[in-house]
């Protein structure tokens, strides 16, 4: 069988991979590094606390299980030398997650950092930092780093791999699944057969990355330590690392499958044994399908939270779902574009499995927004809310692509590729259809190809007889591409098959943007943790209700000048009257610190005729400010006013009413 090089994609395909390919770098370099799934609820000593004597630890509460290593409590002393022994104390009792460092004998007075890094339950890092001190306050000198875990090089490098193995996934299982639901003709093509092979490559190659780089990516944040062997080793024993090594080890298995898919199966022309053996391919792809899905369920959000149980077999239902109708949609678009011919059945079998897995994914979909947001307001008011209200407004655009693409089907007209020697297209008798009018450019078609045809043989025979090698040799390349143009015609003489190309490839476009979005969301801490962790909103109506709590609030400011717009939190703890601690922090529109030159705070208590009470915080750090034994005299619904001064000349006043006692 003679082979020939398969078009090209068009101009249009080459734009749209160009915009996806910009448009997820965006989504990925403008996403704040994975904040987590578990919080820091408590410390002992508190933040800001003034004890008259040392403690033999410092204990860090956290509001779900996390991993710990050596390094992963560091206290450090006024002069910024450690003043810990390095030994991780576990207080974990129930329901309690509780860990701590001892620290040194004889430390003298003065104010102490403790700087912690750990790793969520659901694979994210997180880190923090808060102060203490002995007998009184005094100055520091340590200096925090400003990148946030998961952050820089590493993190925009990990967030690419997490995308792409999403990506080869999906191409690896929806195209398997198109082949053996919906086309079985497809097994034996060749570009069909390429998309799914790097589908493979692609999940595997982008798993490898994870793996080498999740030590420096929950760690240091450093790319040379992706050479490290000791880090690799300290991965593997952690839960990523055994679902990552999992992944490649079912991959094995994945690649056998595809070498049978498109070679004993291809090859098989007894009905009997091509359906026995598309009944053993469907049944272990789908067992080794699930098993690598299952290995994002086991490490990632579905795994801690609330109803795990049930959470595990959903998430690994809903990511089939998306595979099986995205990955096939990517190989049916292939096909449209590199194939001569594909049968009409073929897209409405797809179009059946399309439907079947957009209703999967809308109820497992319902079940993870109510799991993963919890209210309404998060919906809003969170950052996962906020990326969820865009994917599911992507999925409601798919559907309506998909719809348009439908319709397109059932205008279909069946075309039988012609074979690769170039024999005439087969009659109106032999296709069984009736023509009526369209006779007369049906004879011209004929007659065009019929000259087509005779060229061929004429270049054919000039060939075989042709003695100069590089004659020769030129011959062939113009007969190949009278044969890749005859193709193209024969390709777009159909206008439904056309309009559906059109429509598939928008479809394509849309999902590729949706696959960024989900990607960013699995990296983002889920609403219901958020607002749980924030103890309060983050809009300015109405109080929030949180007594003997710390007050934890962030609103948005913009005094309208030059790196004039950002975000401000205000922790005041523990949120209670009499004194409290109170920090601030100032972030910009992308998450990392921003540098104001004043931050001042009033406090009112209007409705018992107090204040305002005027705060002067003191800046720590680069972007944060803080003020000890903060009085509040009664308790009531307390006004905050924070005043942020960005220059000289600009500055604005946000405000939020907080219930306090």
């Amino acid at each position: 069988m003679t082979t020939t090089t398969a078009p090209r994609l068009g101009t249009a395909l080459a734009r749209l991979l160009v915009l996806a390919a910009a448009l997820l770098g965006t989504l990925l370099a403008g996403a704040a590094p994975a904040s987590a799934h578990a919080a820091l609820t408590g410390s002992d000593p508190k933040d800001g606390a003034v004890v008259a004597a040392a403690p033999e630890e410092v204990g860090l509460t956290f509001s779900e299980q996390v991993a710990m290593s050596p390094d992963s409590i560091r206290v450090l002393d006024p002069s910024g030398r450690r003043a810990d022994t390095g030994e991780i104390i576990n207080m974990c009792s129930g329901a309690l997650v509780k860990y701590g460092v001892a620290l040194r004998a004889g430390l003298p007075d003065g104010t102490y950092t403790v700087a912690w890094q750990t790793v969520s339950a659901d694979s994210h890092p997180i880190a923090g930092a808060f102060t203490f001190s002995i007998g009184a306050p005094s100055a520091t000198s340590v200096s925090l780093p400003d990148q946030a875990p998961g952050g820089g090089i590493v993190g925009a490098l990990y967030g690419i791999a997490r995308y792409l193995s999403y990506a080869g996934f999906a191409v690896l299982v929806g195209g398997g699944a198109f082949v053996l639901l919906c086309w079985p003709r497809g097994a034996g093509v060749r570009p069909v057969q390429q998309t799914v092979v790097r589908g493979w490559l692609t999940l595997t190659g982008a798993t490898l990355v994870m793996l080498l780089l999740r030590g420096p990516y929950t760690g240091s944040g450093k790319l040379a330590d992706v050479f490290d062997l000791g880090v690799l080793q300290t991965v593997l024993q952690t839960k990523t690392g055994a679902a990552l090594t999992s992944r490649l080890l079912l991959l094995g298995a994945a690649a056998l499958f595809v070498a049978v898919l498109f070679g004993a199966y291809a090859r098989r022309t007894d009905p009997k044994e091509r359906k026995d053996l598309a009944f053993g391919l469907g049944l272990g792809g789908t067992v080794v399908a699930a098993g690598i899905a299952g290995t994002w369920a086991l490490a990632e959000h579905a795994s801690t939270g609330i109803q795990p149980g049930i959470a595990m077999p959903v998430d690994i239902l809903h990511l089939l779902a998306v595979a099986a109708w995205l990955g096939g949609l990517t190989t049916l678009l292939v096909a449209l574009y590199r194939t001569p011919s594909v049968e009409r059945a073929a897209v409405e079998r797809f179009s059946r499995v399309a439907f079947a897995s957009v209703t999967v994914l809308v109820a497992t979909g319902l079940y993870q927004s109510w799991r993963q947001v919890g209210s309404w307001s998060a919906l809003t008011d969170t950052r996962y809310g906020q990326l969820l209200l865009v994917k599911i407004g992507l999925m409601a655009v798919l559907v309506g692509i998909a719809w348009t693409s439908r319709r397109w089907t059932l205008y279909l007209t069946e075309r039988t590729p012609r074979a690769a020697s170039g024999t005439a297209p087969e009659t109106d008798a032999e296709k069984g259809v009736e023509k009526g009018a369209q006779a007369d450019p049906e004879a011209e078609a004929a007659e065009e190809e019929l000259e087509e045809q005779a060229l061929q043989e004429t270049l054919e025979e000039v060939i075989a007889e042709e003695t100069d090698p590089e004659r020769a040799a030129q011959l062939a390349r113009q007969r190949t591409v009278m044969a890749a143009a005859r193709r193209k015609k024969d390709r777009d003489a159909d206008p439904e098959r056309t309009g559906l190309r059109r429509s598939v490839l928008t479809e394509a476009a849309v999902a590729v943007v949706l696959l960024a979005v989900t990607t960013v969301l699995t990296s983002t801490e889920p609403g219901r943790t958020e607002e749980e962790a924030a103890r309060t909103g983050t809009t300015t109506a109405g109080p929030a209700a949180v007594p003997d709590r710390p007050v934890d609030i962030r609103l948005p400011f913009d005094t309208g000048g030059v790196d004039g717009k950002g975000v401000v939190q205000l922790t005041l703890d523990p949120g209670r009257t009499g004194a409290n601690a109170l920090h601030l922090y100032v972030e910009r529109p992308n998450g990392k610190p921003l540098d104001v030159p004043e931050l001042k705070v009033n406090l009112t208590l209007e409705e018992k005729g107090v204040g305002p009470l005027p705060v002067a915080p003191d800046r720590i750090q680069t972007g944060h400010w803080s003020a000890s034994g903060v009085q509040l005299p009664l308790p009531g619904e307390w006004r905050i006013q924070i005043t942020v001064r960005t220059s000289e000349i600009d500055q604005t006043t946000v405000e939020k009413n907080v219930r306090i006692g």
